[in-house]
C-alpha cells in the first residue's frame, strides 16, 4: 500500500489507516480473538498506520493494539494515540461504560486534562498500556472546550516530548475546522486529524483548513469519510454524524449512490477515495472491528474510479465545480 509523508515531518503513513475505537468495544463487544484477527488482517493487507486513544474502551483499544504491534518490526508501522483525557481508577461496582459509547466495565473515569503535567502523564500511561517505548504521533484529542490550555500548556509539553524522542510528530484531532486552523497558524504542529468535515456530503474543510495546511506543509489525515454511516449505506434511518440523518441528506446520499452505480462503482469506494483529491491529504482513517470490514475497505481503496464519475457528480450539482477530485491513474 502506498505511503505518504505527513507534512514536513519524517513520519510516513499508509494511505489507509486503521482506527482502533472498534476493537475498544465501541457500542458493542469485540472478543480478544476477533480483535487480534482484525489487526492481523490489516497488517496482511498492507496497513501500516494504526490510531488509538485512551478514551477508546478505557484503555482496552491501546492494550489490544499494543499486544498486536509488539510482534511487528517497530520501524515498519506508525502508531498514533491521543492526549487530553486522563483515566483515573474508579470505585468498585460502577457498572459499564456504555453511556460513553463503549461496552466495557467502567473501571476508570475520564478526566479532561490539557495541562503540561496531564499530557506527560497521559503519554506515559499510554506507553504502559501499549507496551512500547515511543509514539509516532500524539494528537490533542477534542480540545474544543479547552482551547487556551491546549495551546498554552499541552502543545508546548508535546513539543518538549518530541524533542526528547518520545514522540515523532504532534497533531490535533477534531471534528471542527476553526480551532484546527488556529493550531496551524499559531503552533508548529505536524498534522491534523479532521473527522467528518471533508467528505462527499460535507466539505467545510475545503474553505480554509486544507489550503492553509498545504501552504504550511501540515499533513492532513481524514476521518469519518462515511459520515458515521450515511455514505456507507444510504437509506432512511441511517446516521449522519452519530445522529439520525436529515431527510435532505438521505436524498443527496441516495443520488450520489445512483451516480456511482451508473458507473459500476460502489459509493463506499468513491467516499473513501474522495479526500485524496486534495494534495494536503496524506491518509484516510477508517474505523473497523472485523477482518471482513478491513478487507472491504482495502478493496474499496483500490477500486478504479473513472474521471467521468467525478465529472457527472459535478454536472448534477452533487459536488461543487471547484472541489478537487482524484484523477484516474494510468
Amino acid at each position: 500500500m502506498r505511503q505518504n509523508r505527513l507534512g514536513n515531518s519524517t513520519v510516513r503513513v499508509s494511505e489507509l489507516a486503521l482506527g482502533a475505537a472498534g476493537i475498544g468495544n465501541l457500542f458493542t463487544p469485540v472478543s480478544d480473538v476477533q480483535a487480534e484477527q482484525t489487526l492481523a488482517t490489516a497488517w496482511a493487507c498492507g496497513i501500516r498506520y494504526f490510531d488509538t486513544a485512551p478514551h477508546y474502551g478505557l484503555g482496552l483499544s491501546e492494550r489490544r493494539l499494543g499486544d498486536a504491534l509488539r510482534r511487528m518490526p517497530r520501524h515498519e508501522y506508525v502508531l498514533s494515540t491521543k492526549v487530553g483525557r486522563i483515566l483515573d481508577p474508579a470505585p468498585d461496582d460502577i457498572g459499564n461504560d456504555l453511556a460513553n459509547g463503549f461496552a466495557v466495565p467502567a473501571t476508570h473515569r475520564r478526566r479532561w486534562d490539557f495541562s503540561a503535567k496531564g499530557v506527560r502523564q497521559s503519554i506515559e500511561d499510554s506507553l504502559n498500556r501499549l507496551g512500547l517505548d515511543r509514539i509516532d504521533i500524539a494528537y490533542l484529542h477534542d480540545p474544543d472546550d479547552h482551547a487556551e490550555q491546549a495551546l498554552d500548556e499541552a502543545y508546548p509539553e508535546l513539543e518538549r516530548m518530541r524533542g526528547e524522542g518520545i514522540l515523532g510528530a504532534i497533531g490535533v484531532g477534531m471534528n471542527q475546522t476553526e480551532l484546527l486552523v488556529r493550531f496551524i497558524r499559531d503552533t508548529d504542529i505536524d498534522t491534523v486529524l479532521l473527522a467528518g468535515r471533508y467528505s462527499l456530503l460535507d466539505q467545510r474543510g475545503l474553505a480554509e483548513l486544507l489550503p492553509l495546511a498545504l501552504q504550511q506543509d501540515v499533513g492532513v489525515v481524514i476521518g469519518g469519510v462515511f459520515n458515521s454511516g450515511l455514505l456507507a449505506d444510504p437509506r432512511p434511518g441511517a446516521t449522519f454524524d452519530y445522529a439520525p440523518a436529515p431527510s435532505d441528506l438521505v436524498v443527496r446520499a441516495l443520488d450520489l449512490k445512483t451516480v456511482c452505480e451508473t458507473h459500476g462503482v460502489p459509493l463506499r469506494a468513491v467516499a473513501l477515495r474522495f479526500p485524496f483529491g486534495h494534495p494536503a491529504v496524506s491518509g484516510v482513517l477508517v474505523g473497523v472491528r472485523s477482518s471482513p470490514e478491513i478487507e472491504d475497505a482495502v478493496a474499496m481503496l483500490h477500486t478504479p474510479i473513472p474521471d467521468a464519475l467525478w465529472a457527472e457528480l459535478k454536472e448534477r450539482g452533487l459536488l461543487a465545480a471547484d472541489v478537487p477530485t482524484p484523477q484516474e491513474e494510468g
